[in-house]
């Protein structure tokens, strides 16, 4: 960018952040998101039962082993189809529209106050992102969530025949955004968590450890900050988020059918709410972060658009 042109924040990477990039952005974050989500749908489903069961699924372990003795190995993969849909559509919005409006706030705020106020673009940027990615995902999630906490017989498992069910039942499910508020009061936080923790610590890694300039390390050793990086933010995010998704799988259970979410919070109790089913969504949420990070910014290298973040 030539001196003679006002500073503009989306010219500063090593590709221009036009349309071409937002979309590939998209793509990535579709990538990222839909595979890993899937690739973890037994731990998802043991971890809903532990939420919504305590006394009968009382570990990851344990868990899963009831679920294959009471429906076989099928048991464990169920809302395999609406996690893919869901979280590819909430992938693309997350780490595209990141992207938008990180630079998007970086331009409003200038460029002495981009650099100032860099950690509260990171908050505004994925947080504004995640309001849009929660409302593409929230009909699949409630589907999801039905699909994996229904006792065996009682709801149907086919992705299909599960969504046309949760239509036909809507003024009893709420279908299809009856989820999106405590969605939002757990997804929001996560990714604000997610994003700004990734992205400080690859600011201390490229400062403190990689202390040259990040272009002159090898794509290789850029992808294990980026994975490193979003496996320790992962564990943030899983702290962080869990209470406000011990309450999602709440409301998917029978016994609370017509319930306000207020009324299931006091009766569930804060202290279980945060940590039912914690340890294994911290395991799930870790790997999960870490490798959604390493297939976006994988995906963003093979495109000749650099990994995400630095000094």
């Amino acid at each position: 960018m030539s001196a003679s042109k006002p500073w503009d924040a989306r010219y500063l990477g090593p590709v221009p952040h036009d349309l071409s990039y937002y979309s590939k952005c998209m793509l990535g974050g579709v990538l990222a998101c839909g595979i890993t989500h899937a690739g973890i749908t037994p731990l998802d489903v043991a971890k809903c039962n532990m939420q919504v069961n305590p006394a009968k699924y009382t570990g990851l372990v344990g868990g899963l082993k009831t679920l294959v003795a009471e429906e076989g190995s099928k048991g464990i993969w169920k809302g395999f189809g609406p996690t893919f849909v869901g979280y590819s559509l909430q992938g693309m919005f997350k780490y595209g529209l990141y992207e938008v409006f990180k630079d998007a706030y970086m331009n409003l705020a200038g460029e002495e106050l981009a650099e100032k106020y860099k950690p509260a673009i990171w908050l505004a940027g994925s947080a504004s992102a995640e309001v849009f990615a929660d409302i593409a995902l929230c009909p699949l999630e409630m589907v999801k969530v039905k699909i994996q906490t229904s006792p065996t017989g009682t709801f149907p498992t086919a992705f299909g025949p599960a969504l046309k069910q949760m239509q036909l039942a809507r003024a009893e499910t709420r279908f299809p955004f009856g989820s999106l508020v405590p969605l939002w009061s757990r997804q929001i936080p996560y990714t604000m968590a997610k994003f700004f923790f990734f992205e400080k610590i690859v600011q201390l890694f490229y400062t403190h450890v990689f202390t040259e300039p990040k272009e002159t390390y090898s794509k290789t050793t850029q992808l294990g900050v980026t994975f490193s990086s979003g496996y320790l933010a992962g564990v943030v995010c899983a702290v962080v988020s869990h209470p406000a998704d011990s309450l999602v799988s709440q409301l998917g259970k029978a016994a609370n059918k017509g319930k306000s979410i207020g009324q299931i919070a006091s009766e569930v109790g804060a202290f279980n709410l945060a940590t039912k089913g914690l340890g294994t969504r911290v395991l799930m949420i870790g790997t999960l972060t870490g490798f959604q990070w390493w297939i976006y910014d994988s995906f963003k290298a093979a495109m000749g658009m650099g990994t995400t973040g630095g000094k």
